[in-house]
């Protein structure tokens, strides 16, 4: 059960090989996730948002939060890929960055208004890239070289991953 807890939705498939078609529905499930994500929080109280969504998990806010933070960073890590040769994109403490004041104490509105606003501009982006810019690389400091195309599903699937942890909690706890 904790596992179902911790990837509701899943496992990412990374040797997945992508088309164009699986390409473009990637796009639309990130240009789905600002409205997912804020339907999972709508109407929660602070105590909710403070409810961690598994037994030594993050938050409701934390995870929000961390989202926003994500998806920001996997974002610009594209824009830098295309914009570069191969470059190295380094880790950063996501359990760290998840402890910081911000993360913990902050409305998740904030961060929801990131979300939005990242997610239409990466959308708007990624619709125009050719075959050629999906298969530019960057360095991952941790997992090696990542093609723009496999990043582009590890972001998409990271988002609603982290979705379907909140609408899991609240479907345990009846909210």
């Amino acid at each position: 059960m904790k596992n179902d807890q911790i990837y509701p939705n899943g496992h990412y498939d990374y040797h997945k090989d992508l088309t164009r078609k699986d390409i473009n529905e990637l796009i639309d499930k990130i240009e789905q996730i600002p409205l997912l994500l804020g339907q999972a929080v709508s109407g929660l109280n602070e105590e909710q948002l403070d409810t961690p969504y598994r037994e030594g998990g993050w938050t409701v806010r934390q995870v929000v939060h961390h989202i926003a933070d994500t998806q920001f960073k996997s974002f610009m890590r594209i824009r830098i890929a295309l914009t570069s040769t191969n470059p190295l994109i380094k880790y950063y403490e996501v359990e760290k960055w998840a402890y910081l004041s911000d993360a913990l104490n902050s409305p998740v509105e904030h961060s929801l208004s990131i979300v939005d606003g990242v997610h239409k501009r990466w959308a708007d982006l990624l619709k125009t890239l050719t075959k050629e810019q999906l298969k530019r690389t960057f360095q991952h400091s941790d997992k090696g070289e990542i093609t723009v195309d496999k990043a582009i599903g590890v972001y998409a699937w990271h988002g609603l991953h982290h979705i379907a942890q909140i609408t899991a909690l609240r479907e345990r706890m009846g909210w």
